[in-house]
């Protein structure tokens, strides 16, 4: 799968050839926060897969589920770009919102799903999780 992407200014893309790794929605308190919406849409990506451009401003906090994780944002615009958890190094998790054709992202799983406010519900076929993706799960490797 060809992704492309990037922000709303142009000042920070990313492109890779590689299939997502998982699509999630996560509901829990910080991606509702950081993405401005009822949840967050990711792709899960293996690590040196999407290539982003320098200059992309991170910040850093405690996950719901105790892992580090580092979210990172367009310092001229503010828009989510992308993230990184401690508890799966081993992935980058690209922000659907900042794909250049939103098509491509089909998700597969909710996350948090029991923190969903009740004006952006999960979708009822989506299978849903009450906490993160489990790290140590075959599906999610």
């Amino acid at each position: 799968m060809c992704v492309t992407g990037g922000c709303l200014c142009g000042a920070i893309r990313f492109e890779g050839d590689a299939e997502p790794q998982f699509q999630v929605t996560c509901y829990c308190t910080d991606c509702r926060r950081t993405s401005g919406a009822g949840h967050a849409a990711m792709m899960g990506f293996i690590d040196g897969a999407i290539h982003v451009t320098r200059g992309a401003r991170e910040f850093a906090s405690k996950a719901d589920s105790g892992n580090d994780i580092v979210r990172a944002f367009c310092p001229t615009c503010g828009s989510g770009i992308y993230s990184r958890t401690a508890g799966m190094p081993h992935l980058i998790f690209l922000r659907a919102s900042a794909l250049d054709d939103p098509a491509l992202f089909a998700p597969q799983l909710a996350v948090w799903a029991d923190r969903a406010p009740a004006w952006d519900a999960v979708p009822a076929p989506l299978p849903k999780r009450r906490s993160a993706i489990n790290r140590g799960s075959a599906q999610w490797r």
